[in-house]
């Protein structure tokens, strides 16, 4: 081994202990801009060092690219609104995975336009690189389209489909099996045209697989899909034999399962109930434990009459949820609870993992308003303190709060750990309308006596509060 690849070696070792420590260091809200730093750092010597390799492509295009891929950057940086955060990761997984999938093309046409003999650990690990890179690409443009709107977020189902795509699966695997022991044409068609057969194949198999999927279980799929593109990443380093490349492919791949588990987990389903079983299909019958109430029986109440209960109250909770990032609220927010602390009132915000549209998207939205990290806490952490809980605010949240998920065995979210905001002495709830959630079950929280609904948009609706408390 020469000195040139002997420091390649190294500064890759280097550069995966970076991303081993970043990736720990996001498990805390305390640290995770600085893990997120490391693996920046991690990436950007990963890259420095390949360009070391000899094998390297004319500079000119690196820093085209460079240049190029910054400043789509920066612009979606200050363009894109934490509303749209979930589509643009959803995109971001796709593109990883088409990325990685481009490699193992390019891989394989090279290989045959010269000739050359494909090993069989290469040539498998081009095959899978290929399925997952397209399966990731196009099962991520559906879950942007849901997630945009430009798809209907309502699963689409048709008779037989697990069975079309089954079989679609089994000649994608046929194809790929036949390629890898090296065959020739089959019926007539090249290598080459089987191998685009597979391209075309596996991107129909990833929208087939998303299609079926309902908005409520959109956190989910974000996950999985940016599981995918992690394992799709490290398919691509085996084809290159770039150990950074194989090392990071596998960290995404293995953090995003581990997230996806706890996504499920949090909504009480397993994986394949989620990707096989249509949610939010039809709405649930309803008929939960305890007084039954309806629509009639709202309590609406004015700005007035809820900032007075808020700020006589000893203790308040918080329950954000999409609503709260539609509006853009998180600095209202923010500005209204600081105003209740000043009046020693003890104000703290209820997380559910799979509140908003992507994993984590609460945590984001509310750092981003410079909430405490401290006043964060977890379901099961709140939900024992809820019947001392003078008020619990519940701002844009639906099916992470709705009491049927707890009493109604007969309900399509049966079983889901919920924040029990029922359980307060007081429940406000601010929403435009009476309207369900994703999972598109109506919520019985909003008929309950102890609930007052705040009807609005949410931003209004906070700064009539923030207003009336500092009237108060």
């Amino acid at each position: 081994m020469t000195t040139v690849e002997l420091v390649i070696q190294l500064a890759y070792l280097l550069s995966a202990v970076l991303f081993i420590v970043g990736l720990k260091r996001l498990s805390s809200p305390a640290t995770a801009r600085g893990g997120n730093a490391l693996a920046a750092a991690a990436m950007l010597l990963a890259v420095a060092v390949t360009l070391l390799d000899e094998s390297i492509v004319g500079f000119e295009w690196i820093i085209g690219g460079l240049a190029v891929g910054g400043l789509i950057g920066v612009l979606m940086a200050r363009l894109v609104k934490m509303t749209a955060m979930p589509q643009m990761v959803a995109v971001f997984n796709g593109f990883g995975g088409l990325a990685s999938g481009l490699v193992a093309a390019a891989e394989f046409l090279r290989a045959h336009s010269l000739g050359s003999a494909v090993t069989l650990d290469a040539s498998i690990s081009i095959m899978a690189g290929t399925l997952i890179g397209a399966v990731t690409f196009s099962g991520s443009l559906v879950a942007f389209g849901k997630l945009q709107g430009v798809v209907t977020e309502r699963p689409v189902v048709y008779p037989a489909q697990q069975v079309v795509n089954g079989l679609i699966f089994a000649a994608i695997v046929g194809v790929m099996v036949w390629l890898i022991v090296g065959g020739g044409a089959l019926a007539g068609v090249a290598p080459d045209g089987l191998y685009l057969g597979l391209w075309l194949g596996a991107m129909l198999l990833g929208v087939l697989l998303v299609i079926p999927i309902g908005g409520a279980d959109m956190p989910v799929v974000v996950s999985l899909l940016n599981s995918y593109s992690g394992l799709a990443a490290s398919a691509a380093g085996f084809v290159l034999g770039n150990n950074v490349l194989i090392i990071s492919g596998a960290l995404v791949g293995a953090s995003g399962l581990i997230l996806t588990r706890i996504m499920c987990r949090a909504m009480n389903r397993s994986l394949a109930n989620v990707v096989f079983g249509a949610f939010g299909q039809a709405p649930g019958a309803g008929g939960g434990a305890g007084e039954v109430r309806t629509k009639a029986d709202v309590n609406a109440a004015g700005a007035d009459d809820v900032a007075m209960m808020l700020a006589y109250a000893s203790k308040v909770v918080i329950v954000p949820g999409y609503g709260l990032a539609v509006a853009q609220a998180q600095h209202k927010l923010r500005e209204l609870a600081d105003h209740l602390s000043s009046r020693g009132v003890q104000v703290r915000y209820a997380i559910h993992p799979v509140a908003g549209r992507m994993p984590g998207h609460m945590n984001v939205l509310l750092a981003e308003a410079n909430v405490p990290y401290t006043q964060l806490y977890e379901v099961e952490d709140i939900n024992p303190d809820m019947p001392s809980v003078d008020a619990c605010l519940v701002v844009g949240a639906n099916d992470t709060v709705n009491p049927a998920a707890r009493d109604d065995p007969a309900s399509p979210i049966a079983g889901m750990p919920i924040v029990e905001a029922d359980r307060a002495k007081h429940t406000i709830v601010l929403k435009r309308s009476l309207s369900p959630g994703f999972a598109g079950i109506d919520n019985e929280l909003f008929y309950r006596r102890n609930t007052m609904m705040l009807f609005g948009d949410a931003a209004d609706s906070i700064a009539k509060l923030v207003e009336e408390v500092k009237a108060l």
